[in-house]
């Protein structure tokens, strides 16, 4: 390479935005070696990445550093390890706090981004003068051995104008093919501690404020059986359990989101969905928090805001789960019988 072109390079990447990618792990121990790799594989500079342990106690934290040692090359690379678990959406916003990039890229601890990942998106950022404040990608969809089992294309989010449409619509999103506008982390501040569906929580905040995208191309390897997987649901604590952990999430996101739409100053749109969704939410952790069956009774009966269907159903699960035994023993013999 000549001196020209060189000085030409060093110049086209200073014209460029520095961007950042977030790599957040939780007892990872196993692949965030390879989501280091991928990050550190990157074709677009200047970036910044940002790796941070979650407290894992597994080795998680070794085989980061493992996979940092001796990388000498272009990108900026910054290791953490908390002290304490803070959870998905306090981690997040911990390293976002810490970013100094335009654009934020979420990763996984145990996702793969290719390598043209950032190059992409900031392409298509550019493209659309900036404006978008959230951009997702479509994931391939990996297994535990690696191979890839076609893709996962999310909501194509250009397509919603409005809050109204998000509630009417719900999009379906995976946290793990996002990249956020720092600005638009600045201007709503740190997700709260409990936030487990971050994705949902960001892209409400971007379709508020600047709007977002998705982009077709796949672009991260997303590996099943995650922290996100689900379980299968056998028997009534199986159900039980799911829903209040859910419950747990989603009174912590929708609070928030409600305080977000009052900053935007939306809350007329959009104000009256949250708050019939925060409603149900403490129902539900009323009912499962009462103690005896007969005070469960008695707060599903002044529930009347609930649909009937919902409080029967919850209330069967609160107070009396083992009517529900029949079902899930046909249930149990059904999935042994498949396999």
């Amino acid at each position: 390479m000549s001196a020209a072109t060189a000085t030409a390079s060093q110049a086209d990447i200073a014209s460029r935005p520095l961007v950042s990618i977030l790599l957040i792990a939780y007892r990872q121990a196993d692949t965030v070696g390879d989501a280091l790799r991928g990050a550190l594989a990157q074709t677009y500079q200047p970036l910044e990445i940002l790796a941070s342990d979650d407290a894992s106690g597994d080795g998680t934290w070794e085989a980061l550093c493992e996979a940092a040692a001796g990388y000498a090359g272009p990108h900026h690379l910054a290791l953490n390890r908390n002290e304490h678990n803070l959870g998905i959406g306090a981690h997040l916003s911990l390293l976002a706090q810490r970013a100094q990039g335009e654009l934020l890229f979420v990763a996984a601890g145990d996702d793969v981004s290719l390598p043209q990942r950032v190059e992409r998106v900031v392409e298509a950022w550019l493209a659309h003068e900036r404006r978008p404040d959230l951009i997702a990608s479509a994931l391939a969809d990996l297994d535990a051995e690696g191979r890839v089992h076609g893709e996962i294309v999310p909501s194509d989010l250009a397509a919603y104008t409005s809050l109204a449409q998000w509630a009417a619509q719900p999009p379906h999103v995976v946290g793990a093919a996002q990249a956020w506008t720092k600005r638009l982390v600045d201007r709503f501040g740190p997700l709260p501690p409990g936030t487990v569906a971050e994705d949902l929580v960001m892209v409400f905040r971007a379709l508020g404020s600047g709007g977002a995208i998705t982009l077709r191309e796949p672009l991260v390897q997303y590996r099943r059986g995650g922290i996100s997987r689900r379980r299968r649901k056998l028997y009534a604590s199986d159900v039980i359990e799911r829903l209040l952990k859910n419950n747990r999430h989603a009174l912590v996101e929708t609070e928030q989101m409600l305080k977000d739409a009052r900053l935007m100053g939306r809350y007329d749109e959009i104000g009256t969905h949250l708050e019939r969704t925060l409603a149900r939410e403490r129902f539900i952790a009323a009912l499962f928090g009462a103690g005896s069956a007969f005070e469960k009774l008695g707060i599903a009966l002044r529930a009347g805001e609930q649909p009937l269907a919902l409080r029967l159903r919850l209330l069967t699960y609160a107070a009396a789960p083992w009517l529900l035994a029949p079902f899930f023993a046909l249930k149990r013999l059904a999935a042994k019988e498949r396999g």
